[in-house]
């Protein structure tokens, strides 16, 4: 990490002969399956695919502490004058990197977009993953 206190590295190397994982675009689930329709806020949008990645990586062996690059995609909020709340992403974001336990930070490009594949999708993540041999 590049700048102390930062929430995002602005470099990451990954050494040779590392494997390399690409986790494609996630979605949150819905808050009740029962109604579909339901992800709730994008901070609860934000916990749902970060909680879906961690389980998706330690399946891989790996942790969040390998994510070395995001994409994040927002749908701007009408709570938030049309704009995406990456305040509320990045609440739920430091929660998972840059911790005490978690201390790596990935990359990351933030980007509000007009509308993603569903309707009441506000958030989309996806990441690549490295683990060092």
């Amino acid at each position: 990490k590049s700048n102390p206190g930062a929430i995002i590295s602005s470099v990451a190397s990954v050494p040779a002969g590392s494997a390399i994982h690409y986790l494609s675009g996630s979605v949150a689930s819905p808050l009740d399956p029962a109604k579909p329709e339901d992800l709730g806020d994008t901070r609860q949008q934000t916990l749902s695919i970060l909680t879906k990645m961690k389980a998706q990586l330690e399946a891989l062996g790996l942790g969040m502490g390998d994510v070395v690059k995001m994409n994040v995609f927002l749908v701007g909020v009408p709570e938030n004058g049309g704009r995406m709340d990456a305040p509320a992403m990045n609440e739920v974001f430091k929660t998972f990197f840059g911790t005490a336990e978690q201390p790596n930070t990935p990359t990351r490009s933030t980007v509000q977009v007009a509308a993603l594949g569903r309707p009441y999708v506000l958030v989309e993540i996806e990441a690549i993953a490295a683990k060092a041999p």
